[in-house]
């Protein structure tokens, strides 16, 4: 990595106000953003994405309510205002402006060819809309903005950011160098399983998650369905819910208990009920502080006000000084 002279390598990071942040972005996200903010080299934007949101099924009289929930649970899970910026997206009116202004050098054709918007028309067939099309741009935009150098994602995610720097060439091929290409910062635990031992941890398969707000009980009541076997075999299993369960031993109560519980799988077997009744404590332990630092902050809205306006105010003065950078070299003014 490359630092500018006399400048901080800059981050941007945002996430869909879909409901209560799970397990899966705690992990696969939230614990690197916690990392990134910690390091002195690097200026950190993470916003709360809501034009991306209505661009699926939301109901508007409860949407401020999701929005304020990640703004919640993202300093609960303890991202400091003194290290990064924490923004709502639709409060910077740039990341519009500067959408449109990437749509018109944007082919069609490229974006028809996405695999995630053919994905969500397959999800949500009665509900295809022109934003939905438009996302990636608008996604570009986000990052564009701020001249990101670095955008936190999974492997799985990494060909959704290769539109942002396909824009980024054009853009500066046609209009001259403006911006950097945005590199990948590969999160380190960015793939948290389903509990229904298929796929991915995610917020649109019912059964597959944990809320980050979640009792011991309802943590119990979930463990307890995750598909298991006879408890013993030859072969440590690579894939069902079995594997589930030791990946989740091995986040959240070490290598060495994972270990532990391997050698039982291949000796004389494991007991299932006591591994989930140890791994919900497990889980609920770490989870038990993030939930009372949220009902602080749930307590303290005149706080998380301050604390949003402090990062509007941060990232607007980036903002304007993009924008106006852009008209310029786009000969709008």
């Amino acid at each position: 990595m490359i630092k500018k002279k006399n400048s901080k390598i800059r981050i941007f990071s945002g996430t869909r106000p879909t409901g209560f942040l799970h397990l899966g972005n705690y992990l696969g996200g939230l614990k690197g953003y916690l990392e990134l903010q910690d390091k002195k080299d690097y200026d950190c934007i993470y916003s709360v994405v809501d034009l991306h949101g209505i661009t699926s099924p939301y109901d508007p009289k409860t949407y401020q309510d999701q929005i304020r929930e990640v703004v919640l649970e993202y300093l609960a899970c303890g991202l400091d205002p003194k290290k990064c910026h924490l923004l709502v997206q639709s409060q910077v009116s740039e990341h519009m402006e500067l959408a449109y202004y990437l749509s018109t050098i944007y082919p069609v054709s490229r974006l028809e060819q996405l695999p995630t918007y053919k994905e969500k028309k397959k999800e949500q067939p009665q509900y295809v809309n022109l934003g939905l099309f438009y996302y990636p741009v608008l996604m570009a935009a986000d990052i564009l903005l701020y001249k990101a150098q670095f955008v936190p994602v999974g492997k799985d995610q990494a060909p959704h950011l290769e539109v942002a720097r396909e824009i980024a060439r054009i853009f500066n091929r046609r209009f001259g160098q403006t911006f950097p290409e945005p590199q990948a910062y590969f999160m380190p635990s960015s793939y948290i399983p389903s509990l229904t031992g298929e796929g991915k941890m995610s917020k649109s398969k019912e059964g597959s998650y944990i809320n980050l707000i979640s009792s011991l009980d309802v943590i119990q009541k979930k463990l307890a369905k995750v598909p298991t076997d006879a408890g013993k075999g030859k072969k440590i299993p690579n894939k069902g819910g079995v594997d589930v369960l030791l990946k989740l031993i091995e986040l959240f109560q070490g290598k060495e208990k994972r270990k532990n519980y391997e050698n039982l799988y291949l000796g004389k077997g494991v007991q299932y009920k006591l591994l989930k009744e140890e791994l919900a404590i497990a889980i609920y332990k770490e989870l038990k502080p993030i939930q009372a630092k949220r009902n602080y902050y749930q307590k303290n809205p005149k706080l998380v006000d301050g604390i949003l306006k402090q990062g509007k105010v941060y990232a607007s003065k980036i903002a304007k000084q993009t924008i106006q950078e852009v008209k310029e070299k786009m000969g709008i003014v």
